[in-house]
């Protein structure tokens, strides 16, 4: 049996317990379907930003202890990383992104699974998101 035209490439097993994107590209820095190898940390945080050409930005939130108040307080980390034409992820879903080689002087991750909607953000909760005032009733 030889192959048709509408089988499309398999994608790489990149060595992480992941699902494959369904969409090809033709990115050479896709750890799917390009040459870039992951290794390191794997991470999971949420997309705040893709305004830049195959970059996001994933931050993730932290609790630290401080003994002195006996209390914790919100610390927040952000990652710039790679982000794969076949995985299009928009702004607000939780993805995994595994660390790679320096792409450029602050890229060193790759997004490698979308996991989702994020947890719905509390008003009031996050500075950086502008809540609509409530409605008044008539």
């Amino acid at each position: 049996m030889t192959p048709t035209s509408s089988v499309r490439p398999r994608a790489r097993d990149i060595g992480l317990d992941v699902r494959a994107p369904k969409n090809t590209c033709d990115d050479p820095h896709c750890p799917f379907h390009g040459q870039l190898s992951v290794r390191g940390q794997v991470l999971e945080g949420v997309v705040v930003s893709t305004a830049m050409q195959r970059t996001a930005v994933v931050e993730r939130t932290l609790l630290h202890y401080v003994p002195k108040f006996e209390r914790y307080e919100k610390r927040r980390r952000r990652y710039l990383a790679h982000a794969p034409n076949c995985l299009a992820v928009p702004v607000g879903h939780r993805v995994r992104i595994a660390e790679t080689r320096p792409l450029s002087k602050a890229v060193a991750y790759c997004i490698v699974e979308d996991l989702g909607e994020a947890a719905m953000v509390v008003p009031g909760d996050d500075p950086h998101v502008v809540s609509s005032p409530p409605e008044a009733e008539p």
